[in-house]
């Protein structure tokens, strides 16, 4: 069975051109057959009239037998494919010029002789063969009268078709002109057809192209296909092949997204893995100590174990929390609710939260901004948790001593936020990994004991979210800052 589409395309051609010749040999062997009987009748239709006029035949009903022999002898000897019949007036054939025991037929229609000798001009007519009960031929008809004025006596009917035309075959072979028509037929089917095969194998030889790109970007795991010179054609297989081309680049971009989710899911499990099983280790020691050491523990010494196993309870509230918080903002179904909002109150009410923190480190925490802020668009439960989170990272880079500044800067039709710190910096080879999940960087102890390492990442999903981005710039023991810019609220 034909698998390819040009297989099957040739398979439908040779069946259509062979269906056709069949057809056209078919009706060109019949009309050809049937222009040849009419020919030959027009030709002879008066051939009995004039035998008839020229020889007496019949008197009286009685045959004269030797002018009969002499029109069978004359026609014979002019055309041997004749075959001439008398007739009585009701078609009852009454001797011929056939070879004794070849007439099958006792008498002829007279139907179609009728219809002859009205001489409508509609030719060919086809009268009884008597040679054959079933086989009609043409024939040359005429009545026989006594006189002009006297009754009939009978027909003179001439059969003008010989046996060589009675079949396709004998045509074939009777016929050069036939025989070099039915070759001619031939060689312009096979050359149809070979010309057809040749311009299907250049239609399909596209499709062919395109199927085995296919075949390669499957086999390839979805590697986008080369791009090849575009067609400047626009029918239905160069609109597939770009199709083609879109659909694959954008096939070949999901699984590299795909593959990219899949390892930071596992890069996610390996640290939530590792950061949930230090808090979970230290308390389980922790509780283990106080239940062993029942009773033999000062209070001094117990609510230090407590303090500790809160504290790193707390730690795994704020890892937990985080995690969930990060997981909803990555989720495609999170839209940020923008509301119109004085960024600087918002800043002052956040500041004010962290202020006892800061005290107790002794850094100085200070909010500049001019007095008449315009408004800002944005979601502020979430600005809200931006800025929380570059505070709390800020106060603990920062080291005692130091100082946290907020700063509100209009610049066009926006607000920038500054987070400016005088804490430890970040060193340059960090710089690419600090927004990372579970990154955290190494200038400050407090930060490695009490973070998570999703403060970052929040803020960055964030203000993607806002159609925003997060700026850095940091000096390795001066301190760093991050800006970000919020749009104003249009008028």
């Amino acid at each position: 069975m034909a698998k390819t589409l040009y297989a099957k395309l040739a398979l439908v051609l040779l069946g259509l051109m062979s269906v056709m010749g069949i057809l056209y040999l078919v009706l060109t062997y019949y009309s050809t057959g049937m222009y040849l009987k009419e020919v030959n009748q027009r030709l002879h239709k008066d051939l009995s009239k004039n035998m008839v006029a020229e020889n007496i035949l019949m008197i009286n009903g009685e045959i004269k037998r030797d002018a009969l022999k002499g029109v069978f002898h004359n026609l014979m000897v002019v055309n041997p494919g004749i075959e001439v019949y008398l007739l009585d007036p009701k078609g009852k054939i009454l001797t011929y010029s056939a070879p004794p025991g070849k007439v099958k037929r006792a008498s002829v229609s007279l139907e179609e002789v009728e219809t002859f000798l009205e001489d409508t001009g509609q030719f060919p007519i086809l009268g009884d063969d008597p040679r054959d009960l079933n086989r009609k031929k043409i024939f040359s008809v005429y009545p026989i009268y006594t006189d002009e004025h006297g009754g009939l006596q009978g027909y003179l009917y001439v059969i003008l078709g010989g046996q060589e035309y009675d079949s396709i075959m004998g045509l074939l072979k009777s016929s050069y002109i036939m025989r070099l028509s039915t070759w001619a037929a031939i060689g312009l089917l096979f050359f149809g057809l070979l010309v057809g095969l040749i311009v299907f194998r250049l239609l399909t030889q596209r499709l062919r192209g395109l199927a085995l790109k296919m075949d390669q970007f499957n086999d390839s795991g979805f590697l986008p296909p080369e791009q090849t010179r575009e067609s400047r054609g626009s029918d239905e297989i160069d609109r597939l092949n770009k199709t083609f081309h879109g659909m694959s680049e954008k096939i070949a971009e999901q699984v590299k997204k795909l593959k990219e989710t899949d390892n930071l899911r596992r890069e996610l499990i390996a640290n939530v893995s590792h950061d949930l099983r230090t808090p979970i280790a230290s308390m389980q020691g922790y509780i283990e100590t106080l239940l062993v050491k029942e009773g033999r523990l000062t209070d001094e010494e117990r609510k230090r174990y407590l303090e500790t196993v809160a504290k790193h309870g707390k730690r795994l509230g704020n890892l937990i929390t985080e995690l969930f918080e990060l997981s909803k903002l990555n989720s495609s179904e999170t839209e940020p609710l923008r509301e119109p909002f004085s960024l600087a109150e918002l800043v002052q009410d956040v500041s004010q939260k962290f202020r006892i923190i800061a005290e107790r480190k002794k850094i100085e925490l200070r909010t500049e901004f001019p007095e008449q802020m315009p408004f800002v668009s944005a979601d502020i439960g979430l600005m809200e948790r931006v800025i929380e989170n570059l505070l709390d990272n800020a106060q603990r880079f920062t080291p005692e001593g130091g100082s946290i500044t907020v700063k509100l800067i209009p610049v066009d039709e926006s607000v920038e936020v500054r987070v400016e710190d005088t804490g430890a910096g970040i060193a340059e080879e960090e710089m690419p990994f600090i927004f990372d999940r579970f990154y955290r960087a190494h200038g400050s102890e407090n930060s490695v004991k009490d973070g998570a390492g999703l403060g970052l990442a929040i803020v960055k999903r964030i203000l993607e979210l806002h159609k925003s981005s997060i700026e850095v710039e940091s000096t390795t023991g001066l301190g760093t800052v991050f800006s970000f810019r919020l749009p104003l609220v249009s008028p």
